[in-house]
């Protein structure tokens, strides 16, 4: 990929002709606004478009039109240049990441003042997340060569600066800060030698970088690579001395969209987001030539041809996904026999049958087959990411599933893997040993799914699973599962809370809150940590559950009523008599509309809205479980 391909979001199709009349005709459209503002957002949008775009939604927002299913998201911006002029770019970019933005700015080059006052209009708004746009400019990182004491000073201030900043916003609104690494400057005064010469502009922006992105790590803040983004594109595009003088942008306004782009990719990443499966069409994607043609023997993918090497790179980022929880798919217009057995036979196939998850190859759209892949993961479309070389059925898929991320490849095969990575749908802000295995998780999880089309017995085939499932309360070391598991899960949770890392961790120390976690096992393997439960105290002996949330890779196997039996044990042992639970509809939980009425529940009232609160005594007996249960609470003692 060239610059002006991410300059361009080439990965993106090419807007419609009739953008600019449709972008202006929305306000008096009235139905489905969310879904076209969506549609128009996910095509590759100039700086213009995307502030038309942007402005478009605002302006329907003020007229207070709703947006729905687009997701509302308040997002702070400080900084030390003018952010006002991406202000609408950004609104438009998170439209196509499902969002409905607003933005609070602070005053220009206020951003401490911002900061630090509780009353500011940054704090008073209470964010969901801060972008803290400081460069090397707002951070006054002095070079002094060959001085490393007052290098190490320099750097030391920039972090004390961001540390006070950050800790500001956390003690007054509780929001989340995206913090920015620096792009370097492109000149240097001792050419090559300026990396490794201390004090130098390069070597204390590498420091600066170093620590912040370790401090990311050990905070519940979270990281915008700057510096990766401008080194991509190049540094010296980036900068743009003329720009900075005139308006005091922070870098070239070519580079508005992309730098918007990845923003949202963060904010998707933590409301849950981001992408989870990679659906592959096989032929002149995977490898060159067609199988049922071109033979075993006539399909490109070996060492040393430059054709053949580009599709493996294709197979190697694949791989390369698995290997950090993304699960892979197959979906290809093909005899099953004849796709496989590149698989089973090519000694040069990278990419073998045990990768993928599920591997669909008949003459069906591949549409169809991708639904079907869907529902065999027990994931929605909007995790879904489909790559086929076909132009024809990239726009079948985008016209009938326009949930699936659908990549724009040119007709270079050795960009298709550039292209790939370049799109970020699997952007992510953490990651842990269960992201690593969640591959093998959903892959599991199908064989379950197979094994139960195979019994008629629903009792016999929940009792063959073997289930053991482990409870305990939030620690330091499940946190950020549990923190991912809230921003992530939108079908199977009743309230849709949303948590920060540091709003987990009160709860966690919080001795009034019931907090509980829970971890499936079963002989396919460890389905990792699938349930998360707050309980509030509401008024004397009563708890409320203020969040309940499951994965849907567990459902149908009696695991909500064994959560709700360590509930009720847990409740008996605080003293708690009665508990009350909350369904709060959203778009996407209607599934679990009628959970505390399965569970026996009792109907108190309903809201307007389709709120519904129900409550439940304690003593209630819920019966025999098709699953062992053990438990790790460390400071707590049950009878």
């Amino acid at each position: 990929m060239s610059v002006e391909q991410y300059r361009e979001l080439s990965w993106l199709p090419r807007p419609p002709e009739d953008f600019s009349p449709r972008c202006k005709g929305l306000a008096t459209t009235g139905l489905d606004l969310g879904k076209q503002i969506r549609f128009l957002a996910t095509h590759a949008l100039n700086e213009q478009q995307l502030s038309r775009l942007g402005r478009a939604i605002v302006s329907i927002r003020k007229q207070g039109q709703s947006l729905q299913p687009l997701t509302p998201f308040r997002l702070g911006l400080i900084g030390n240049g003018t952010l006002d002029l991406i202000v609408p770019v950004l609104i438009a970019t998170a439209a196509r990441h499902g969002f409905s933005l607003e933005c609070i700015t602070g005053a220009y080059d206020q951003f401490l003042q911002d900061a630090l006052q509780s009353d500011s209009p940054l704090n008073t708004a209470r964010p969901d997340a801060v972008l803290v746009a400081l460069d090397h400019r707002g951070l006054a990182l002095q070079p002094t060569p060959g001085n490393e004491q007052a290098a190490v000073q320099s750097v030391n201030a920039a972090i004390d600066l961001l540390d006070s900043i950050r800790s500001a916003i956390s003690q007054n609104s509780s929001a989340v800060c995206i913090l920015q690494t620096i792009a370097a400057p492109p000149e240097g005064l001792f050419g090559s030698f300026d990396r490794a010469l201390t004090g130098t502009a390069r070597n204390i922006v590498d420091q600066f970088n170093r620590r912040i992105s370790q401090s990311v790590l050990q905070s519940s803040d979270l990281l915008l690579d700057v510096a990766g983004i401008a080194e991509t594109v190049g540094l010296a595009d980036w900068h743009s001395p003329a720009q900075w003088n005139l308006a005091k942008l922070p870098f070239s306004d070519t580079f508005v969209p992309l730098y918007a782009e990845h923003v949202c990719r963060i904010i998707g990443a933590m409301r849950g987001k981001s992408r989870r499966c990679l659906i592959l069409d096989l032929d002149n994607t995977v490898w060159g030539g067609v199988i049922g043609d071109d033979g075993l023997e006539g399909i490109q993918i070996a060492q040393g041809d430059a054709t053949g090497e580009a599709f493996l790179s294709v197979q190697e980022l694949a791989l390369a996904l698995r290997a950090r929880g993304i699960v892979l798919a197959v979906s290809s217009k093909n005899n099953d026999e004849v796709a496989r057995r590149p698989f089973r036979e090519h000694p040069d196939m990278l990419l073998k049958e045990d990768h993928i998850a599920i591997f669909q190859a008949n003459w069906d759209d591949k549409a169809t087959n991708i639904r079907a892949i869907a529902k065999e993961l027990a994931l929605g479309l909007e995790s879904m990411v489909f790559l086929d070389d076909n132009p024809v059925e990239r726009g079948l898929v985008r016209q009938e599933t326009p949930e699936v991320a659908v990549p724009e490849l040119d007709s270079d095969p050795a960009g298709y893997a550039r292209t790939l990575s370049a799109a970020g749908y699997f952007e992510a802000i953490s990651f842990s040993e269960e992201d690593r295995s969640r591959a093998g998780m959903y892959q599991a999880n199908a064989r379950r799914l197979s094994l139960q089309g195979q019994t008629s017995d629903l009792q016999s085939y929940l009792q063959s699973l073997e289930m053991r499932i482990i409870f305990g309360s939030f620690d330091r070391t499940t946190r950020s599962r549990v923190t991912q598991l809230i921003n992530k899960s939108n079908q199977f949770n009743l309230t849709t809370n949303r948590y920060t890392d540091t709003q987990v961790e009160r709860a966690e120390l919080d001795p009034s809150v019931m907090t509980l976690h829970a971890r499936l096992l079963d002989k396919f393997g460890d389905n990792g940590i699938i349930c998360v439960v707050v309980c509030r105290p509401s008024r004397p002996h009563w708890w409320t559950i203020d969040t309940w949330l499951m994965s849907c890779r567990v459902l149908g196997r009696d695991v909500e009523k064994a959560v709700l039996a360590e509930i009720l044990l847990l409740a008996r042992a605080a003293g708690i008599s009665n508990l009350e639970g909350v369904f709060i509809p959203t778009e996407r939980n209607e599934m679990v509309r009628e959970h505390y009425k399965k569970l026996g529940f009792t109907l108190v009232s309903e809201e307007i809205n389709g709120s519904t609160r129900w409550q439940l005594g304690v003593d209630v007996e819920l019966g025999e479980l098709p699953m062992t249960v053990a438990r790790d609470y460390p400071h707590l003692e049950l009878a």
